[in-house]
C-alpha cells in the first residue's frame, strides 16, 4: 500500500496579487490596508486570539503561508462579536473568511474542568478574560455570514478540528452536532490546515466555486446525496444478529498493526485490544485487495440523533473514527445529521521537511501586532523564545487531543531551519538575553522519529506506537537529537538551551546518551514530566507506560545530575479523575506522592475535551480501546467519575498535604475503611482530626515524616525528622 502524495505546498503558481509584495505585519485595519495599497484584502481571517505574529500562533501561520502564494490577508481579531459591525472592518473578502477560535478551544479556554468561569485568558492583551464568545466558531461564523452575504465562510482551528463530527460536550452534558452543521459554514478543514488552505484559495482564486471542491482531503462538508461509484461501509449499529457475512470490517483492525509482544508478522494480538499484527511486505496487496479501494469508499457512522441518544453508539462512533486517521489508509467518514450528510475526506498528507521549513521560515515579525501597545500577552511571553521543532505525536494518550488534530506522523524540521530560528530570535527579539526556553513540541523527543517502512506506516492502523510496549517497527533513534542540541547551544550569542516541552520518558531511556546530553545542558533545575498516574487500570486507559519506565527514567535523571554536579529534580504531572480510575487507584497514587516525598502544587482533573478517546470513556462508560458490544464483556465497563464531589475526592488525593483536603480525606479513608492511614505515624497520610477542623501547627503535616503525638494540645520537639519534599513550583 503505497503512501499517499500531494502536490508541493508551494508548487502552485502564485496569485495575481502577489505583486503587493509581503506586508510587514498583516492588516487590522483599513488604514493599514491603504498604506499596503489594498483596495480589498483576498482572505479575511477571524480569530479569538490576539494577532501574534509567531510560528507558534495559526492564525500567523495561516495568514504568512497564503500571503506566501500571493493572496493579501487580513487579519481581524477578537471581534466584538456582539454585531456583525466589527466583522466588517476591513470589508468584504474578494474570496473567503477563514474562521477560528484560536490556538485553544473556547471553552476550554473560558472554563476549568469543574466548569467555573476563568478570570484570565493567556491568548488575550492584558491577559483579561471574556474577550472570545462561548463557541467562538459558531458564534465567528454566524457574524460573516450577516456582514457580508454569499461569501464563503470557513472554519478550521482546534474547536473546529475536534468538533468535526457529532461529539460529547463535557460543558452541556450532550452529544451536540458537528460544528460545521451548527455553524452553518460553507466548509470545515481540520489538522494544521496549509495544505487544504492554499488549495482551496487558489481554486477560489482560479474561480472554482466552493462547493464543487469535494475532493480535498482534510476537509468536511454538507451533502444531502451520495456521490456514484462510492461503495459504503455500514457501521451505524452494533452486535449485528444473524448470519455471518464476510466484508470489510469497519474497525478493520486485525492484521494491520505490529505485534505488541515481538513485532512478528501476521501475529495477533490478545484481550481485544486494538494491538494486532502487522502482515508481511508482501502481503499488503492481497489486503488491500480485502480493503477495497479506499479512495472510493467510505464508511457510514451513526448518525447524530443515533449517538445523541445512545452512549454505546457514541463510543462506537468514536472507536471507529479513531481507526481512520492514519492519512495512509483512512477512508472517508459519513455521519447523518437531519436531511443532510457530514462527509469528512480522510485526513490530509503530512508535510514533508522542507514544507515544514518553508512554513516557519516565512517572514514572521515574531511580535504581537503593533496596535497592542506594550501591553503584555502572557502567551507570547511564554513561547517567544522558544522553537517549535516538530508536529505531531504518535504517543496516542487517550486524553489528549494532538493526535486527532496534528495526526501520529511525526512532521520534521531541519537541523538548518531550527537553527536559523534561533538565529532570528537572537537578531529580532527585543530584550534577548541569550536564552532559547524551549526547544520542543508536542512532545519533545519526538523529533525525526518514524516507522522504518514507509509501507508499513501507510498499513498501520494502531493508535499508537509507543503502546503497550514500543513497536519494532518505531526508529528510536536520539543521535540526530543530541546533535541539534549540540548545536543549537553553540549559536553566537546563546547562553542557555532549554527543553520544557513534555518528553516521552520510556523512549528517552532507549538512549542513555540523550538523558545525559539532557539532564547536563538542558535543565534549568526542573523538568517537568507526566507519568500521569501510578496504577494499571487508568494508566491502560490512557494508554500510557506503567511506572516503572518513569522510575528508570527517574534513576537516570538523578545520576546524570549528580555526575553532572547539579541539584536538579523531576516535576511530576498527574491526573484525577480519569476513566477507569477507582478511588482506590487514588489513595494509591496518594500515598506513592508521599513515599516520594512530592507536594503537587498545580494538579489536573480530566477533563472530557471533544473527539478525545478517553472522552468516549467517560461518555459511554465503556473501554473504547475494545470493540464495543451490547452486552459487556469482563472488562468492558470501566469507572467514570462524573459527580462533582467524586471529582473534589480525587483531585484532593492528589493534593494530599493541603490542610483544606484533610477533613475529606478523612471521611473517604474512614469509608474505604483504611483508618490506619489516619494519624501521626510514619505510613499515615493524613494526621487526625479534631472535629471538622485541621490541626492548625505546620508540623501536622504527615508529609515532614513525623511520628509524634499531640500530647495537651502541643506537639512534642523531639523524634520528628524533618525531611520535607519539594513542592511543584
Amino acid at each position: 500500500m503505497p503512501a499517499p502524495t500531494a502536490p508541493g505546498l508551494f508548487s502552485r503558481p502564485q496569485y495575481w496579487a502577489s505583486s503587493f509584495g509581503i506586508a510587514p505585519e498583516l492588516p487590522m485595519s483599513r488604514a493599514e490596508m491603504d498604506e499596503l495599497g489594498w483596495e480589498a484584502c483576498d482572505v479575511i481571517l477571524i480569530t479569538g486570539d490576539a494577532y501574534i505574529d509567531h510560528p507558534s500562533f495559526g492564525m500567523a501561520v495561516i495568514g504568512r503561508v497564503l500571503e506566501a502564494q500571493g493572496f493579501r490577508v487580513g487579519i481581524i481579531s477578537q471581534p466584538d462579536w456582539h454585531s456583525a459591525d466589527a466583522f466588517q472592518a476591513l470589508g468584504q473578502p474578494n474570496l473567503f473568511f477563514g474562521v477560528t477560535a484560536g490556538n485553544m478551544d473556547s471553552l476550554v479556554n473560558r472554563y476549568t474542568s469543574n466548569r467555573k468561569v476563568r478570570s484570565d485568558d493567556a491568548y488575550t492583551a492584558g491577559g483579561v478574560g471574556g474577550k472570545r464568545p462561548d463557541r467562538a466558531v459558531l458564534v465567528y461564523a454566524q457574524r460573516c455570514r450577516e456582514a457580508f452575504k454569499g461569501v464563503p465562510v470557513i472554519v478550521g482551528g482546534i474547536e473546529a478540528s475536534l468538533r468535526r463530527i457529532a461529539q460529547y460536550d463535557y460543558w452541556s452534558n450532550k452529544v451536540r452536532r458537528s460544528v460545521l452543521s451548527d455553524s452553518k459554514a460553507d466548509m470545515l478543514v481540520y489538522g494544521n490546515a496549509e495544505r487544504q488552505i492554499v488549495e482551496i484559495a487558489q481554486r477560489l482564486g482560479a474561480g472554482e466555486e466552493l462547493e464543487t471542491m469535494t475532493d480535498i482531503r482534510g476537509t468536511a462538508y454538507m451533502r444531502k446525496e451520495m456521490p456514484a461509484g462510492w461503495v459504503e461501509l455500514e457501521s451505524t449499529s452494533i452486535d449485528k444478529p444473524g448470519e455471518l457475512v464476510e466484508h470489510p470490517d469497519p474497525y478493520a483492525m486485525e492484521g494491520v498493526g505490529c505485534d505488541k509482544q515481538t513485532g512478528t508478522p501476521g501475529s495477533q494480538a490478545t484481550g481485544g485490544k486494538a494491538t494486532v499484527g502487522q502482515p508481511p511486505l508482501q502481503e499488503l496487496g492481497d489486503l488491500q485487495k480485502r480493503w477495497g479501494d479506499r479512495e472510493r469508499t467510505f464508511i457510514r457512522l451513526p448518525s447524530y440523533e443515533q449517538v445523541a441518544a445512545d452512549p454505546l453508539l457514541y463510543g462506537h462512533a468514536s472507536r471507529v473514527m479513531h481507526a481512520e486517521t492514519n492519512p495512509g489508509n483512512a477512508r472517508a467518514l459519513v455521519q447523518r445529521h437531519g436531511e443532510r450528510d457530514i462527509w469528512l475526506n480522510p485526513p490530509p498528507v503530512p508535510l514533508t521537511t522542507p514544507e515544514m521549513d518553508a512554513v516557519f521560515g516565512m517572514d514572521y515579525t515574531r511580535r504581537p501586532h503593533t496596535s497592542y501597545g506594550a501591553k503584555q500577552i502572557p502567551a507570547y511571553d511564554m513561547i517567544k523564545n522558544s522553537i517549535n521543532i516538530m508536529r505531531g505525536c504518535f504517543g496516542g494518550c487517550t486524553f489528549c487531543s494532538i493526535t486527532e488534530h496534528e495526526g501520529r506522523i511525526i512532521q520534521s524540521r531541519s537541523e538548518d531551519s531550527i537553527i536559523q530560528e534561533i538565529e532570528n530570535i537572537r537578531d529580532k527579539t527585543p530584550g534577548f538575553t541569550g536564552v532559547i526556553s524551549d526547544l520542543g513540541g508536542p512532545t519533545a523527543n519526538m523529533w525525526r522519529l518514524a516507522c522504518k517502512s514507509r509501507e508499513i506506516e501507510s498499513a498501520c492502523r494502531l493508535l499508537s506506537c509507543v503502546y503497550p510496549k514500543i513497536c519494532p517497527n518505531l526508529g528510536t533513534d536520539h543521535k540526530p537529537l543530541i546533535q541539534l542540541y549540540r548545536r543549537a547551544r553553540a549559536v553566537d550569542g546563546v547562553k542557555q538551551v532549554f527543553i520544557a516541552s513534555g518528553l516521552r520518558y520510556d523512549l528517552a531511556v532507549r538512549s542513555p546518551e540523550y538523558v545525559k546530553e539532557l539532564v547536563t545542558h538542558h535543565v534549568g533545575g526542573y523538568l517537568k514530566i507526566a507519568p500521569e498516574h501510578t496504577e494499571d487500570g487508568p494508566l491502560d486507559r490512557m494508554m500510557k507506560p506503567g511506572i516503572g519506565s518513569y522510575e528508570k527514567f527517574r534513576s537516570m535523571f538523578n545520576k546524570f545530575s549528580e555526575e553532572a554536579g547539579k541539584k536538579q529534580y523531576l516535576i511530576p504531572y498527574f491526573i484525577a479523575a480519569h476513566p477507569g480510575t477507582s478511588d482506590m487507584d487514588m489513595l494509591n497514587l496518594a500515598l506513592w506522592l508521599k513515599r516520594n516525598k512530592f507536594k503537587p502544587d498545580q494538579v489536573q482533573t480530566f477533563l472530557p475535551t471533544p473527539m478525545a478517546a478517553a472522552t468516549a470513556m467517560y461518555h459511554s462508560g465503556r473501554d473504547t480501546l475494545r470493540k464495543v458490544v451490547r452486552e459487556a464483556r469482563p472488562g468492558d465497563e470501566i469507572e467514570t467519575v462524573r459527580d462533582p464531589k467524586k471529582r473534589e475526592l480525587h483531585k484532593a488525593f492528589l493534593r494530599w498535604h493541603d490542610k483544606k483536603n484533610w477533613p475529606l480525606l478523612r471521611a473517604a479513608l474512614t469509608k474505604m475503611g483504611r483508618t490506619e492511614l489516619i494519624g501521626y505515624g510514619p505510613n499515615c497520610l493524613i494526621p487526625a482530626g479534631f472535629g471538622d477542623a485541621p490541626v492548625p501547627s505546620k508540623k501536622d503535616d504527615p508529609g515532614s515524616g513525623g511520628q509524634g503525638r499531640r500530647v495537651r494540645g502541643k506537639w512534642p520537639t523531639k523524634g520528628r525528622s524533618g525531611g520535607k519534599g519539594r513542592r511543584r513550583k
